[in-house]
């Protein structure tokens, strides 16, 4: 007997399958068939996400090995590797349902950094500046929805580093000050969580999953609902 397919890849689904892939990815499906320029990726069913919360939020068998497959081909087309110190695959994971509920559910960005990982988005990119910018902000995004972390928490230590600089905005912040930042950050969420940011980008990655089901059921989701 087949296994039950929980993941399907951009080219394997359709906009019919709304239900199934929900809105979004339905749509991305649908848009990677006609030839439209979309970004490879791949979506965890909606039916995932009920059987998540029906077997007492642990994943149905067989989920692990089939993104595990489905990530491994995103690498080959991308021609990057999750958690590369040279050449990182960022990802992001985004929420969605058969109903368009926007804004309601959780998004994480640049998912695949680590203190690693920066240094060669850095020499990658040319810049230094860009590449700790966008860590610290997937830090704070992280440990906003993943951690469950108050953001205040991570702009009270980001204006401590523009005040002793000197500054008011963000942007005048250079890629020593962001190094600063991204370190304030990790003491942020060892000091409440009493635990340390992940460095494994494989762990960041099935922390957000759980994260974006668990948004299935936050007060937002729930009242728009």
């Amino acid at each position: 007997m087949a296994a039950k397919k929980f993941v399907y890849f951009f080219d394997e689904g359709n906009k019919d399958l709304k239900e199934l892939l929900g809105g979004k990815g339905a749509n991305l499906c649908e848009m990677t068939v006609l030839g439209l320029p979309v970004p490879p990726g791949f979506t965890i069913t909606t039916e995932v996400c009920g059987l998540y919360y029906e077997n007492n939020k642990q994943h149905p068998e067989g989920l692990k090995e089939q993104v595990a497959e489905h990530l491994q081909r995103l690498e080959s087309e991308m021609g990057k590797k999750l958690g590369d110190e040279n050449d990182p695959l960022l990802v992001s994971v985004r929420s969605g349902a058969a109903q368009s509920m926007p804004g309601m559910m959780d998004t994480i960005l640049n998912l695949g950094l680590t203190d690693k990982s920066v240094l060669g988005l850095a020499q990658k990119t040319g810049n230094e500046r860009f590449a700790w910018d966008a860590y610290r902000r997937f830090i704070q995004m992280f440990g906003n929805v993943v951690m469950g972390i108050k953001g205040s928490n991570f702009e009270h230590e980001l204006e401590k580093i523009k005040e002793a600089k000197g500054v008011e905005v963000d942007t005048a912040l250079d890629a020593a000050d962001l190094q600063r930042v991204v370190e304030g950050y990790k003491r942020v969420i060892q000091e409440i969580k009493n635990d340390s940011f992940p460095q494994d980008p494989h762990q960041q990655l099935w922390m957000a999953i759980d994260a974006v089901f668990g948004s299935w059921n936050n007060d937002r989701a729930i009242l728009y609902r």
